[in-house]
């Protein structure tokens, strides 16, 4: 079984590089050992705002009065039904992905597969006692939950993001270790449902290198609803009772029913043969120039096995690339503009750079922002809350960063990452006409402040 290209791991690279492929006219062979759609669809991205969007209703439920809608005392929800709505919309959305590939024409083969080697010109590749060759590799075998060594871990029932996803009954109390993206996203979650939660996190601020200050005052919002964070924290032990921590050389007891670890992840690397082509790693990941291409020729590499920027839709551009450098269509992989999403309530989110970057680069800039309120759609979807549109240009007055804190960030922040890339300047962006009432407006509104 020959191919021009075959791809391991069916996860958002894989499943959008085999489309390509073969819509370009490449006899592609896609493998995946799980579910097609990777962790993204099955156990990470996916699931998980299915079950944020259920929160999010239940929150509106709760603040209704304040848009002048009662409801009954006896409105509840069912954790069964939440979940069992979220695995069914992941069933039907991996449905339609594996027919998608299907209608390109790639074949799909849903076993584990491993490099072999190379001989004559092909990769030789196993999988499920089959033999396939093929002239060009792309591997996009995702990344793996980091389990850090802490003391005790090893003996609780501790969730990772999987198992979060999956629980039909709610802790009492839950104690996550990290306060990164997907650390707040549950966070955020269980605290609408009703849950104490705790968040410890080794930095001094949540949500790892984004924006300090909307993540500073996303902090200061949840913890207004309830929920306790220890930063600059280090957590030393793990019990039945909840987690140890450990600042400025005291140690105390966060009570906690259930643990969440939530510190990461990284390449996976060991388990597909990549040994056997002697494939060069750039600290965490695998090495790859700006068209995804490794230190072998004929081999690409997308997606989180990078290490580069673990997102979704950082694979699929890094995948389109990739196949187009194959097909001889010249196309550069381009990772300053890539927005960056925490679909909290409200959400948060950023493209380009921050302050704290251009700060450590010693890198002029300057700032124009204005709090959400300013935009009239955002002030009549948002009864009593607030949020911020923060626009940071460069010397040239040419629009380097945005980041935003407020509903519905997640969907607007494209409109900021296009005028990065496009290199607009304040003047040039300015002229963009925004529909009204749009909270997309805040950037018009933020650009003549």
């Amino acid at each position: 079984m020959r191919y021009d290209i075959a791809i391991i791991g069916g996860g958002p690279a894989g499943y959008t590089a085999a489309e390509r492929a073969a819509a370009g006219g490449l006899q592609t062979v896609l493998f995946e050992k799980k579910a097609i759609g990777g962790v993204c669809l099955n156990e990470g991205c996916i699931p998980a705002k299915t079950l944020l969007y259920s929160a999010k209703l239940w929150d509106n439920l709760k603040t209704a009065s304040k848009y002048g809608i009662s409801v009954p005392d006896a409105a509840a929800f069912d954790m069964e039904k939440i979940i069992g709505r979220k695995n069914k919309i992941v069933k039907k959305l991996t449905g339609g992905v594996k027919m998608t590939v299907s209608s390109y024409g790639a074949a799909i083969v849903e076993q584990e597969a491993l490099i072999v080697g190379e001989e004559n010109g092909l990769f030789r590749i196993s999988a499920g006692g089959e033999m396939y060759e093929a002239t060009y590799l792309l591997v996009c075998t995702g990344s793996d939950t980091v389990i850090p060594p802490i003391p005790g871990l090893a003996e609780v029932d501790y969730w990772t993001s999987r198992e979060a996803l999956e629980s039909t009954v709610l802790p009492r109390s839950l104690a996550i270790i990290g306060g990164g993206v997907i650390g707040m996203e549950f966070a955020s979650f269980f605290n609408s449902m009703g849950v104490r939660v705790s968040v410890v996190e080794m930095m001094p601020e949540i949500l790892g290198a984004m924006d300090k200050e909307t993540a500073g005052l996303l902090r200061t919002e949840y913890r207004k609803r309830g929920i306790d964070f220890y930063l600059d924290t280090k957590v030393t032990a793990v019990g039945k009772e909840g987690v140890t921590i450990g600042k400025d050389g005291k140690t105390s007891l966060v009570e906690a029913d259930k643990v969440l670890v939530s510190v990461g992840r990284k390449a996976s690397l060991g388990r597909v043969g990549l040994d056997k082509l002697n494939i060069e790693l750039l600290r965490n990941g695998v090495k790859v120039d700006e068209h995804l291409q490794t230190s072998h020729p004929r081999v690409y590499a997308c997606g989180d096995i990078t290490g580069r920027s673990m997102l979704a839709h950082t694979a699929i551009r890094e995948s389109e690339v990739a196949v187009n450098h194959i097909l001889g269509v010249e196309d550069l992989m381009d990772y300053d503009c890539i927005p960056g999403v925490v679909y909290t309530n409200p959400e948060v989110a950023g493209v380009g750079k921050t302050e704290e970057e251009l700060k450590a680069a010693g890198t002029g800039y300057h700032v124009q922002k204005l709090p959400m309120v300013y935009s009239g759609r955002f002030v009549a979807e948002n009864e009593g809350v607030n949020g911020l549109c923060k626009l940071i240009m460069d010397d040239d007055d040419r629009i380097v960063g945005c980041h935003i804190l407020g509903n519905p960030a997640s969907e607007i922040i494209v409109i900021a990452g296009i005028a990065i890339q496009r290199g607009y300047t304040v003047e040039e962006f300015q002229k963009s006409v925004f529909p009204h009432p749009t909270a997309g407006e805040i950037f018009h509104e933020a650009l003549f402040s």
